[in-house]
């Protein structure tokens, strides 16, 4: 640890300076430990749009994730350490197919269902995946791709999946009423007889008394989450078993006041592909038994509706755009919220006055923190009190996102790595033992990210004297959309690919709705081309949310002396018309 570390005196009476290990060796225990103390009672509840409801217990995730495991292991004798993608939305085979890769040895490849084919391709090949899990209203993106990658064999669920008979055959029949469900020939597997052949096997074993599943140790490698590069192409953050559990164990050890095991319920919108819910919607509700109420798709809002008014939801996970929205949602009022204790904010800046606004609101406190894929996720948190049974917010923690975590080391260094005085801004710098081990096959991004032990994170931050962090800017030029990352070079790389266009840069503007908003400049071959004609090309090769919500024509992109584009003089409207 370096640095004076004024945050270590504000810590909460009876928070650590160090958070005390879970006697676990890998992230599979976590599942197993839940099932032994909570046994029966619900621990993810699936709520469609029209009210259907479906659930498992801890006990049924435990059971079936060790016969997805089995599957995995001894049906497709899947090695140790194989990379097995799941392209799935927030549903009731998340967490089984989650916590069975993790029991056998294997490794989640965590990918975004709004991928297009394109983007799709590129992650599985990076990541070598073997194995896909795949939600079945998505298969139309695999023709003409599989070949490409190692994908071995396609396991395919449905959102009915685990409803009873009746209500899957319903729900599938309006699916396919509505066109919502692909008719793709693929030589798949069913999800549902997966688990039933890894059940089998699974007897068989205990029968035989065979070897057991492999038991991954907390240094082998868990998860690859990926997350922007220099390239535009994405990088696979390596998570351990180890750096996972640290981060829990963090979480657990500022949380220990305000968290009631056993007794919570989180409102789980944000997807479980992303890192902040894979950790604490997913993982960090195990360790503390917090019943999950899973949303497969947020859009549109009236689609949360039938979860808070049918369960009494205490925590939530939130990004900015989640908290302005909703309290501007006609149907939204104060007591669908009356047993929410607080919101989690992260993955993008929340605004002060969308804050002050959804405390107004709902009564109910938004605390903020700070983290990236590369540190599991978390690296500061607003530890906050507790009056008459609310969790409320200091003083002197207003405007920041808190103290960094319990064995956690930050500091802010300038353009040349010296350190910067309380009340400078400069690089944050993380250690800890979330900490990523590195880019998976890029060593080159590894060694310019992971330097004499510390984590450069690209932002600019700044400490006050008590030891709260704030963010203030980022130095890469990443682009944050509702929380997900939209790199500029990946985007311009799209635009010019159309014939038209002779030169492109792209820029994140400040939106109140998203964050962030993506503005393309373009320079054109052919005058006439429209910014509607770029879009309908953009939405060949992007995700939604990647594609320029403005495109500015201009005559010339300022660039410096090497050819690099300018972005920070386009983001100041220095641009030479």
């Amino acid at each position: 640890m370096n640095g004076s570390q004024a945050w270590l005196q504000h810590y909460p009476e009876g928070v650590g300076r160090e958070s005390a290990p879970f006697p676990f060796q890998n992230l599979g225990d976590l599942a197993r430990s839940a099932a032994r103390q909570w046994a029966e009672r619900p621990a993810e509840i699936l709520v469609l749009p029209n009210g259907m409801t479906c659930q498992h217990t801890w006990h049924d995730v435990d059971r079936l994730s060790e016969d997805f495991a089995h599957h995995l292991h001894e049906g497709l004798r899947l090695a140790p350490g194989t990379r097995v993608a799941l392209l799935l939305p927030n549903c009731l085979a998340y967490p089984i197919a989650a916590f069975g890769v993790l029991k056998a040895g294997c490794v989640v490849v965590n990918t975004n269902p709004l991928y297009t084919p394109r983007e799709l391709e590129q992650q599985l090949r990076d990541s070598g995946a073997e194995v896909l899990v795949i939600l079945d209203m998505f298969k139309d993106k695999l023709p003409g791709i599989l070949e490409r990658t190692a994908v071995k064999t396609i396991l395919a669920t449905g959102i009915a999946d685990f409803f009873p008979l009746f209500q899957r055959l319903l729900i599938k029949g309006k699916l396919r009423l509505s066109g919502k469900l692909p008719r793709v020939p693929l030589p798949e597997t069913p999800f549902l007889r997966a688990l039933h052949q890894g059940a089998l096997l699974r007897a068989k074993a205990r029968l035989l008394h065979e070897p057991a599943l492999p038991t991954p140790r907390r240094e082998d490698l868990a998860l690859l989450q990926y997350t922007g590069g220099t390239t535009g192409l994405s990088k696979g953050a390596m998570l351990t078993h180890g750096n996972l559990l640290a981060n829990l164990e963090q979480i657990a050890e500022i949380t220990r006041m305000h968290i009631r095991p056993g007794q919570e319920t989180v409102f789980t919108v944000l997807p479980l592909y992303h890192v902040i819910a894979f950790t604490i919607n997913l993982l960090f509700a195990f360790h503390v038994g917090s019943t999950s109420v899973l949303v497969p798709n947020p859009r549109p809002l009236k689609n949360l509706r039938p979860a808070l008014r049918r369960h009494r939801i205490t925590w939530m996970t939130v990004v900015n755009t989640l908290l302005k929205a909703l309290p501007e949602e006609p149907w939204f009022n104060r007591e669908l919220t009356r047993d929410l204790r607080a919101a989690f904010a992260g993955g993008m800046a929340t605004h002060p006055e969308v804050r002050e606004r959804w405390e107004r609101f709902t009564g109910c406190t938004v605390i903020e923190g700070y983290g990236l894929s590369e540190a599991s996720p978390l690296v500061t948190f607003n530890a906050h009190a507790v009056e008459e049974g609310r969790i409320v917010r200091t003083m002197a923690q207003v405007g920041g996102v808190g103290l960094p975590l319990p064995g956690t080391d930050v500091k802010l260094v300038d353009d040349h790595g010296a350190p910067v005085p309380t009340g400078g801004h400069g690089e944050i710098l993380v250690k800890g033992p979330q900490v990523m081990q590195g880019y998976w096959n890029q060593p080159e991004e590894t060694d310019r990210t992971l330097r004499d032990g510390w984590l450069h994170t690209g932002d600019i931050g700044r400490f006050d004297a008590d030891g709260y962090l704030e963010i203030t800017d980022r130095k890469k030029d990443m682009i944050l959309v509702s929380g997900f990352n939209v790199f500029p070079n990946e985007v311009e790389a799209c635009l010019l690919q159309h014939p038209d266009v002779a030169d492109a840069a792209v820029i994140g503007v400040p939106d109140e709705e998203t964050g962030e908003s993506v503005h393309a400049h373009v320079v054109v071959r052919r005058h006439g081309l429209t910014a509607d004609e770029l879009r309908a090309h953009c939405r060949k090769l992007l995700a939604a949310y990647k594609i320029p919500v403005k495109i500015h024509f201009t005559s010339e992109i300022p660039k410096n002396a090497v050819g690099k584009a300018l972005r920070r003089l386009l983001r100041h409207g220095k641009e030479n018309n």
